[in-house]
């Protein structure tokens, strides 16, 4: 089985091809941190997206995170 990554469970190859894209990187690092139970963390990410305020560096610390981490950042 492989090793399961950050995005729904789905491999990490996978989940980095899906980072590099922005869109879904937005909508799955929202996606992702309602399903960790974070709550404040997918409001804040949804805010961010939608004002587009930090939404690229929220984007570019997080393809850096799944290249070198395996994982999004946890924090946001």
């Amino acid at each position: 089985m492989a090793n399961k990554s950050d995005y729904l469970g789905l491999s990490w190859i996978v989940s980095l091809i899906l980072a590099i894209i922005p869109i879904t990187s937005c909508i799955l690092g929202i996606v992702t941190r309602f399903m960790d139970g974070s709550v404040v963390a997918g409001v804040v990410r949804i805010v961010i997206t939608i004002t587009g305020i930090g939404a690229l560096i929220l984007w570019i610390i997080d393809l850096v995170m799944m290249i070198t981490k395996k994982s999004i950042l946890r924090v946001l």
